[in-house]
């Protein structure tokens, strides 16, 4: 373990320090001879040193490997061995490298590299995890083929690419695409499968198969159904056919992630594949459809043509979750997934962004690139491009894809390589553009309006805060689709996109006979905060009548949002116009009931937190959580005469299923639920309990329950009913913890760490309970600090097994600042204890100092 004063020296990695490697590699063929405690891996790998290349030196990353040999031609050699890699004299032409070591996949409890789950061996290697499988050149730039042979006593044996052979105990195959060391997978287990095939628009039949452990073959037809849907979707919308024979998806229980895109082989945390109506909800239907799609996708963003090295990491996860946003949106509700995605990126992107981990999309410098997988490279990279397509157009963005594709195909590429197809295929100029890869922080846009002599004229002013690292920041280009309304709701101005490029600039609209109602930012055309003065009463005129579904559902939820503050600051009873408004779109059956359940979902406490904060207030977690539940009351008392009726409309009817439709209709069913147990007892969630059929019915009654402060006899016979079932039961966990009332929230959630099922060791489990704990916004944030001192003791725990669920989950803390002094030295008195952690790893180490430091 490195000390804590290494720690502190810890190397930090440039974007301007790159260098290619010195050597060509020409292929790989791998053996792997399995045990549990003692797998061997043989390499045999050609490389060629690069023309050119002054002076090369031959580095292969390594890292907890035990070396029993080496060779150079055939002739041993003694490489010099450090705990990152191996160093080696090498001759000046092309060379064949041999070594063989010796791995520990049952020990390894990082889930890096090769580690077993629940007795199957898998992998995980982005983004540097091969390194602990054995000596290569571990960057992303590096591709080449892969030929690999599997020994072992397993069933099933896998890994990427076609299969070359296979008989008992012994499986052979190659990938004939080249490929970096991050996209290897290997699996082998003794697995199930569900099969199926897929025929491509060239008439290539391809096999797919999706492989469990054996009593998961149930859960597999949603997810392969998916699968058919994603390769059709990306023929018809990108023109990418799949490239291989046969493609593999693999349930793994212990994971860190949601899922990995190898080639040819994904590897799945179960909770993003396994599904049934029985054991999972609505929601988790439609995350494992789109998890399904963004793995696939990656087939052509991210493995076809991947990234150069890590800072370009938004280059594959930007584009793809901006295609598997798009595929959503053509599988459901495009208004619905539109505000769904919107309601994540301001949960989760925006305080990162304006906090002590902001970061560019492209970041210029890393200590630990696993800290990198974050809601900016992610979400914030796909809202980039996003406006890319928005600026350009539909046609100019497929043909620039088109080129990107044929000009990139097999390379590791650059952002500058993206942006540069746009430049050459549109003529465009997007040297401004690309600061919203280079710039951290969210853009402010303030709004002023004029209207005179028929002539209306948009103002619009941009700033951004300065963030680590970048105390100045020089003017985007923002596109700002705008709409106007008149004073009978009638739209006079069709969505424009007005294009920023200046700090200040103005647009003008003339030929108008009264002053109209803007719709600003439709769509949430850029990830801005906008900010322009208005009233409720032009919030509910839009909240009524604007034709863009986004920005109907956004004046309904800032009246939300002001009801919630003026209460918190004032006392004030609930908004009358903000009530008045929300019964009438409820009641309105002409609107999707997705959307109608959007409309009644609030503002989460922890945005109500951080509004208060912008406006010089430090926010109490208490009083906002005491705001909450008086308005929530208040809105189920108005309704009460109504909401038996909106139940029973809303009640889904016949056999289950997974469609946007019935879907939607169960989201909105479930908050009429919620409202209604808070009138009548529990009678009707009882009785739903009761009738349930399917998990969404029953979940949601059980939250109805639990959150009204009964069901204890329901909680206590769906944990007897589904304790055999490792991902309901996250379910149960998590719910213990999000229903319970602030003062037991923290006493809640420790309990459940004692509880037999619960275990440090797998990430879903220990998400359930302590990512529960860190969203409940007044619990974790209670005055006694319990919250604080429990998260940190779990991940004080943890960090000597898993460092990268442990540095994650340290995001919990970084909106500390905003709060009153009394909590601040509680969080940072815990901060520093974790920092203090004999052996803390360089993941955890990393994200804590980031946080205290800011």
């Amino acid at each position: 373990m490195t000390s804590p004063a290494a720690q502190a020296e810890a190397e930090t990695f440039y974007l301007k320090d790159y260098t290619p490697f010195g050597f060509e590699v020409e292929s790989v063929q791998l053996t792997f001879r399995l045990a549990p405690h003692a797998t061997r891996v043989l390499s045999q790998i050609r490389f060629t040193p690069k023309p050119g290349a002054a002076d090369p030196q031959f580095f292969l990353h390594g890292e907890k490997l035990n070396l029993i040999s080496a060779k150079i031609d055939g002739v041993a050699v003694s490489p010099v061995i450090t705990a990152e890699g191996l160093t080696c004299d090498t001759p000046a032409e092309p060379f064949l490298w041999e070594a063989e070591v010796e791995i520990d996949p049952a020990s390894n409890t990082a889930l890096e590299g090769l580690y077993m789950s629940g007795g199957m061996y898998c992998t995980q290697c982005e983004a540097e995890g091969f390194r602990k499988i054995t000596y290569y050149p571990d960057r992303p730039d590096v591709m080449s083929t892969f030929t690999v042979r599997i020994e072992g006593d397993e069933e099933v044996l896998l890994s990427n690419g076609n299969p070359v052979s296979q008989s008992q105990g012994l499986a052979e195959w190659h990938d004939p695409w080249p490929k970096p060391a991050y996209l290897f997978a290997l699996v082998a287990g003794d697995l199930v499968n569900h099969p199926d095939t897929f025929t491509t628009r060239s008439g290539k039949e391809v096999e797919l198969n999706i492989w469990v452990r054996p009593g998961d073959e149930d859960k597999c037809a949603f997810g392969m159904e998916a699968l058919k849907k994603s390769m059709t979707w990306d023929e018809e919308a990108y023109g990418r056919e799949y490239d291989l024979d046969i493609f593999n998806i693999v349930a793994v229980d212990d994971f860190n992630m949601g899922a990995m895109e190898n080639k040819g082989l994904n590897v799945f945390n179960s909770s993003c594949v396994l599904a049934s109506p029985e054991t999972s909800t609505d929601a988790n239907f439609e995350r494992i459809e789109a998890i399904i799609a963004h793995e696939y996708f990656h087939n052509w963003t991210g493995n076809r043509i991947t990234c150069r090295d890590w800072f370009q990491l938004c280059l594959k996860e930007g584009l793809t979750v901006f295609r598997d946003a798009q595929f959503t949106a053509d599988m459901r509700s495009a208004s619905v997934k539109r505000i769904s995605d919107v309601i994540d990126l301001r949960a989760r992107q925006f305080p990162e962004d304006q906090g002590p981990l902001s970061h560019p999309v492209r970041p210029e410098e890393f200590q630990e690139i696993n800290n990198f997988y974050t809601a900016t490279i992610y979400e914030k990279g796909a809202e980039i491009i996003g406006m890319l397509k928005r600026l350009v157009g539909d046609e100019a963005y497929r043909k620039a894809l088109d080129l990107y594709f044929d000009r990139h195909d097999g390379q590791a590429c650059t952002i500058e390589d993206w942006l540069q197809v746009f430049e050459d295929s549109t003529g465009r100029d997007l040297t401004q553009f690309k600061r919203w890869y280079a710039q951290a922080g969210t853009p402010r846009l303030k709004v002023a309006e004029s209207f005179a002599d028929g002539t209306y004229t948009l103002t619009f002013e941009q700033s951004t805060a300065p963030t680590p690292g970048q105390p100045d920041k020089d003017p985007r280009v923002i596109p700002i689709a705008v709409g106007l309304l008149n004073g009978n709701g009638d739209e006079v101005q069709p969505t424009t996109v007005l294009e920023m490029t200046q700090a200040k600039q103005s647009f003008t609209f003339e030929g108008l006979a009264s002053k109209p109602v803007p719709s600003i930012l439709r769509e949430f055309s850029a990830p801005v905060i906008l900010e322009r003065d208005t009233s409720n009463t032009e919030r509910a005129f839009l909240l009524a009548h604007d034709s863009d579904l986004f920005n109907r559902w956004e004046a309904g939820n800032a009246l939300s949002r002001e009801a919630r503050i003026a209460m918190v600051l004032t006392g004030a009873a609930p908004d009358a116009s903000y009530l008045d408004a929300l019964q009438k779109l409820v009641r309105d059956d002409s609107l999707d009931p997705a959307f109608r359940a959007l409309i009644l979902q609030p503002p989460s406490q922890s945005d109500i937190a951080q509004a208060l904060f912008e406006r010089g207030h430090l926010p109490d977690p208490q009083k906002i959580y005491d705001a909450a539940e008086t308005l929530t009351q208040t809105l189920a008392q108005q309704l009460a005469d109504s909401l038996p009726r909106l139940y029973a409309d809303t009640t889904v009817q016949g056999p289950y299923q997974p469609d946007a439709v019935s879907a939607g209709k169960r989201a909105l069913n479930g908050r009429i639920l919620s409202l209604l147990t808070r009138l009548d007892g529990g009678d009707q969630a009882s009785r739903q309990y009761d009738a349930a059929d399917n998990m969404t019915q029953q979940y949601a009654a059980l939250a109805a329950l639990l959150t009204a402060e009964k069901g204890t006899a329901q909680s206590q016979a769906f944990y007897q009913q589904w304790q055999g079932d490792r991902l309901v039961m996250d379910k149960w966990f998590a719910l213990q913890v999000a229903a319970a009332p602030p003062e037991a929230t923290a006493h809640i959630a420790s309990r459940l760490t004692e509880h037999p099922l619960f275990t440090l060791k797998n990430p879903n489990r220990f998400r359930a309970v302590m990512g529960a704990l860190a969203g409940s916004h007044a619990g974790f944030h209670h005055a006694s600090g319990a919250g604080y001192q429990l998260l940190a003791d779990k991940l004080i725990a943890l960090d000597s097994l898993n460092p990268q669920t442990t540095a994650r989950m340290c995001t919990a803390f970084q909106t500390w600042k905003r709060y009153d002094a009394p909590r601040q030295a509680l969080i940072r008195q815990q901060l520093r204890r974790i920092k203090d952690t004999k052996g803390l790893s360089r993941d955890t180490n990393e994200m804590v100092s980031r946080i205290l430091d800011a």
